[in-house]
C-alpha cells in the first residue's frame, strides 16, 4: 500500500497543516487542485 505525502514548509513541525497524508494519487490531486495547484507529493510504501 502507498501514500502520498504533501509537506508545507511555511508551517512549523508539529503545526496541524505541515503534513497532509494521501490515501490516493487522486485524492492528493483533488486537494491541490482546490488548495495549491502548484504543490507536489511524494508516493511513499507504507510499512505495515
Amino acid at each position: 500500500m502507498k501514500v502520498w505525502i504533501f509537506t508545507n514548509t511555511s508551517k512549523e513541525v508539529g503545526d496541524a497543516d505541515h503534513l497532509k497524508v494521501f490515501a490516493s494519487a487522486d485524492a492528493a490531486e483533488a486537494w491541490f487542485k482546490d488548495h495549491d495547484p502548484e504543490g507536489v507529493a511524494f508516493e511513499y510504501e507504507l510499512i505495515e
